[in-house]
Parts: C-alpha cells; sequence; structure tokens
C-alpha cells in the first residue's frame, strides 16, 4: 500500500509559477514511477508529467517546456514545476505511483488532490 499527499496549490494569476510536492509513504517498490494527473470540470483525467526511479520524465505535449518534474528518492517525494501557468491548466492535480517502470504508467496509487486555480 502507498500513501500519497500533495500540497502546493493555489490560485495564481495567468503567466505565473508554482509548484506542487507529494510526500510518498509505502513500499519503494510501489512507488517505481511517480507522477501527476489533472482532472478539470467536465474533462477526462489526463497524465500531465511522470518520472522513473532514475529520472525519465514524461510530459503530455500541452505542458512540455513550461513544467518540470523532479523526484528526490531519499525523501520518497516528487514535485512538480509550473511556470508560464495558462487558464487552461486550472484542475485538481493527483500525484500518482506506479507499480511498473514506465513514466507513462499505468498507475496504481493516488493521492488526494490539490486545486490548482489560474486565473486570466
Amino acid at each position: 500500500q502507498v500513501q500519497l499527499v500533495e500540497s502546493g496549490g493555489g490560485l495564481v494569476q495567468a503567466g505565473g509559477s508554482l509548484k506542487l510536492s507529494c510526500a510518498a509513504s509505502g513500499s519503494s517498490f510501489s512507488m517505481n514511477a511517480l507522477g501527476w494527473y489533472r482532472q478539470a470540470p467536465g474533462k477526462q483525467r489526463e497524465l500531465v508529467a511522470g518520472i522513473t526511479r532514475g529520472g525519465g520524465a514524461y510530459y503530455v505535449d500541452s505542458v512540455k517546456d513550461r513544467f518540470t518534474i523532479s523526484r528526490d528518492n531519499a525523501k520518497n517525494t516528487v514535485y512538480l514545476e509550473m511556470n508560464s501557468l495558462k487558464p487552461e491548466d486550472t484542475a485538481v492535480y493527483y500525484c500518482a505511483a506506479s507499480r511498473l517502470w514506465a513514466a507513462i504508467g499505468p498507475y496504481d496509487y493516488w493521492g488526494q488532490g490539490t486545486q490548482v486555480t489560474v486565473s486570466s
């Protein structure tokens, strides 16, 4: 079992930056890949970014060159640095962990989510 707790969400103006953090606990073998999903009202949940234990990263096209995912394996923590935020980035962001190794998942465990709101 893996527990994931997100923090760092909030309200930011378009063009601003925000950094999300996720503290993970449980079996390290259940968090070989870590990632961030987001879901906006009326839209499908999408994988925003994922990262392997070795640091290989995946990004959805809409956030490439704006978001950076990183992890600290010693602290069991994954981060999502979001820059040049746009109103369409507004969503609930969920931290996720995968038993598998690929950054794209599939992901098995989920946090409760943190709200990110980008105003125009």
